[in-house]
């Protein structure tokens, strides 16, 4: 029951309690910013003046006039009276609000909520001030004030200003009413209590995988009482030239998740617990970590309801709940959003310190919200379907599904293309961020009805703007609708690729499948043939050979077939086109000449990727030899099959580590593997006479480095040993081995080179070899 009364501020003068239709009730416990300790009632205020209320009710709310945004507002103050031994509640005065900026801004009057939605018709912001530390934030209720649409709209944006909100600590969200015609695109239910699209922090459960929350509530928040992130005096942004990176794909969790990791339980699988172990990416030579998705997510978005992978646990994150804020459950210790999001910067600040730029891996593609069978509305859906997602208004409104994930977000909507790009100010501005790899980027091509772009607003605008103009750009060109535009993504001289072309091209070749000898020089020299157009570089095509979707690199060379059993799909989710070899027996065996074979070949990819032209990304645990034990898709598995195994690499950090770290930090040294341009003549000298046999898998080359240094190099994909023969070493040089991959370590790679290198070497199968001429 309502138990209070309505003061008016100014003169104290109290007035009896009343109910009416609009002071609808239920629980709500008070913030600790008020330390109050008893129940008060959800109340819904309307902030129209013009609202029907009742005389008795109308005679209650004292009207004065404030002077507003420049112009005149009406204020109603609003408060309850607390019981006898209780202080009073704060009153909260309501004005009109302001239409920019978007999401909650702290102004001179208050705090400023505006949320744009163009075909609602009605919009209800709802606050919930919880007691610091409950878990279970909405148990207490929500405060509801209904905007007036002649008074709290200007244009399509919804807006309210509550000057006595608390400056932190406040969960909200909105409930948003309209149209029921599902044909014509619209999702609206009132019953839900949506994400602003415009928060830029998430409150949702604490710990990451904590079962006893998993249907938890997700609502934005905000932060005005903590002090400026401090950077430091001496901080600055690594700002390395693209043809030097060497990136290194990882999963903030996973990383240091395991036990094995031997850090404290509160900071495993953290921003903290990363933190920690970037000796291990300084040791393995690598400049640029290429994250997972870090917005935040759901990961029990599978558990919502009985299906076949109700067993699994989001660990990759591409199932996006809001662009602005990082994942909260990255955080150490349960510490919550704000907390979070310092943690976050502090992540950010210590991997600048050490050198290393920053890339985030963002999905604007598609969202969390799936499809209209299994919908799950958090945010977009809710607000303005018809806007945020593109749908099929020729086939009764339905989701149109580029993204193979039931939605596929509207992106060169101006609406749309306006939210992406003030997300990605955002993470430059606030975070500190060098740079982007858009997933699925070919979904940024598409129009508001699905149709290719030849020049797509967003990617022009991305490529142009002022405030992204110091960061890496970077496409994954393809979606699941069939748009492939490896070599042909819209590019305005900015957009970065990953190479898919290059990735099947050097898999066929090492493991020995006839007539890709061509290709493979094509792929190592910078892959010309594709990005050799108007001012484009080499370093345009990002080279990898493994990435987080597929095999990892033991797996490649360890299985000809996906096993994807554990995901519950039957074995039909992930790609069947893997280019893998097992080496003559299917996933683990005690045979010592197949496991040689074995890491004999992934020393040769990685050779191979660390040689070419272009910049070379390499996937987390590769550096040991992790197995998914065939496993090509394990997007749901918070477990070993994911996550970092610290023993292992403790166990191979003599041979297999060292020599993945000796080639790449090789490669730092030797500025002829990352050329600024297209290689010609006087760059590389092919030893080559049998191009078109389509039976020759060897390939051998020597890189000229115009200070008078060259690097011969060969890769032999037979199954027989090749004898070839050695060019003459420059004048005053002769040839010195660093690489043999078929030695054993520490054989294998040799920095400072071994001598006696003479007219001939024989090349053993299934190898690579590197000399330098000293």
């Amino acid at each position: 029951m309502l138990h209070s009364s309505f003061i008016s501020k100014s003169n104290g003068t109290k007035f009896p309690s009343f109910a009416s239709a609009n002071a609808t009730l239920s629980s709500f416990r008070a913030s600790s910013h008020f330390q109050m300790g008893l129940k008060w009632s959800r109340i819904a205020f309307s902030s129209s003046s013009g609202q029907r209320l009742s005389s008795k009710a109308r005679s209650r709310v004292k009207h004065r006039t404030a002077n507003v945004y420049g112009r005149q507002a009406r204020e109603r103050v609003l408060e309850e009276e607390a019981p006898e031994m209780a202080e009073a509640t704060p009153s909260f005065k309501i004005f009109p609000g302001q239409a920019f900026p978007l999401g909650a801004s702290e102004v001179d009057n208050g705090i400023n909520f505006a949320i744009f939605s163009q075909h609602a018709t009605a919009v209800t912001l709802c606050l919930s001030l919880p007691q610091r530390g409950e878990l279970d934030m909405l148990a207490g209720g929500m405060i509801e004030f209904s905007l007036d649409p002649n008074l709290n709209k200007t244009g399509d944006i919804w807006h309210i200003c509550i000057e006595d909100l608390p400056r932190s600590n406040v969960l909200y969200g909105y409930r948003i009413d309209g149209p029921k015609d599902s044909d014509k695109g619209h999702r609206f239910d009132s019953n839900n209590v949506l994400i602003d699209p415009y928060a830029k922090l998430v409150e949702g459960r604490r710990n990451f995988g904590d079962a006893k929350h998993k249907l938890s509530k997700f609502l934005g928040t905000y932060d005005f009482d903590s002090l400026p992130f401090d950077w430091g005096e001496d901080y600055k942004l690594p700002n390395i030239p693209e043809r030097e990176l060497v990136v290194y794909e990882m999963n903030v969790r996973a990383f240091t998740a395991d036990e094995s990791s031997c850090l404290d339980q509160d900071i495993r699988g953290t921003y903290a617990g990363l933190i920690e172990n970037i000796p291990h990416l300084l040791e393995l030579g690598i400049n640029a970590v290429e994250l997972l998705p870090v917005f935040e997510f759901d990961e029990f978005e599978f558990q919502r309801r009985p299906n076949p992978r109700d067993h699994m646990i989001n660990t990759w994150g591409y199932s996006t709940i809001n662009f602005f804020a990082p994942m909260s459950r990255y955080g150490s210790g349960g510490g919550g959003a704000v907390s979070a999001s310092r943690e976050f910067k502090e992540m950010v600040k210590a991997l600048h310190g050490a050198g290393i730029e920053v890339i985030l891996d963002v999905v604007y593609n598609h969202t969390n919200e799936a499809d209209d069978k299994h919908p799950y509305t958090t945010s977009f859906r809710g607000i303005d379907n018809k806007v945020y997602y593109m749908v099929d208004l020729n086939n009764k409104g339905q989701l149109l599904n580029f993204s193979g994930c039931g939605n596929t977000f509207n992106c060169n909507h101006p609406v749309v293309m306006e939210l992406i790009l003030d997300s990605l100010r955002h993470w430059v501005v606030e975070y500190h961020i060098d740079g982007f790899r858009f997933d699925l980027a070919s979904v940024l091509c598409r129009g508001t009805d699905g149709s290719p772009l030849g020049a797509p607003p967003l990617i022009r605008a991305i490529a142009k703007d002022a405030t992204l103009s110091r960061c890496k750009i970077i496409a994954e060109p393809w979606d699941c609708g069939g748009l492939y535009l490896v070599g042909s993504f819209p590019n305005w001289d900015r957009w970065a690729e990953w190479n898919g072309k290059y990735r099947d091209d050097l898999r066929r070749f090492i493991k020995g499948d006839p007539g890709m000898k061509g290709a493979f020089a094509t792929r190592v020299s910078g892959s010309a043939d594709l990005y050799r157009k108007n001012k484009r570089k080499p370093y345009h095509s990002v080279n990898f050979v493994i990435a987080h979707d597929g095999f990892t690199l033991r797996d490649l060379v360890s299985y000809n077939s996906k096993h994807n059993e554990a995901n519950g799909e039957g074995g039909n989710d992930g790609s069947n086109d893997n280019f893998s070899w097992n080496c003559g027996f299917e996933g683990e065996t005690d045979n010592v000449d197949i496991i040689a074979l074995r890491f004999r070949q992934m020393k040769n990819f990685h050779l191979a990727l660390m040689v070419s032209q272009g910049v070379p990304m390499m996937l987390m645990g590769d550096e040991y030899g992790h197995t998914r034990y065939g496993n090509n898709n394990s997007y749901g598995h918070d477990t070993a099959l994911n996550n970092f195994q610290w023993q292992q690499l403790n166990a191979r950090k003599s041979d297999h580590f060292r020599f993945f770290s000796e080639v790449i930090h090789y490669r730092q040294k030797h500025r002829v593997f990352s050329h600024e341009n297209f290689l010609d003549r006087s760059d590389v000298t092919w030893h080559e006479d049998n191009w078109d046999n389509p039976d020759s898998k060897f390939l051998a080359f020597t890189l000229h480095d115009k200070g008078g240094g060259e690097i011969y190099l060969a890769f032999n994909a037979h199954d027989f040993f090749v004898k070839v023969s050695i060019p003459p070493a420059p004048p005053k040089r002769r040839w010195f081995r660093v690489v043999d991959t078929n030695l054993a370590s520490p054989d294998d790679f040799v920095g400072e080179g071994v001598p006696g290198i003479g007219s001939t070497y024989n090349v053993a199968p299934y190898s690579s070899i590197l000399l330098e001429a000293k």
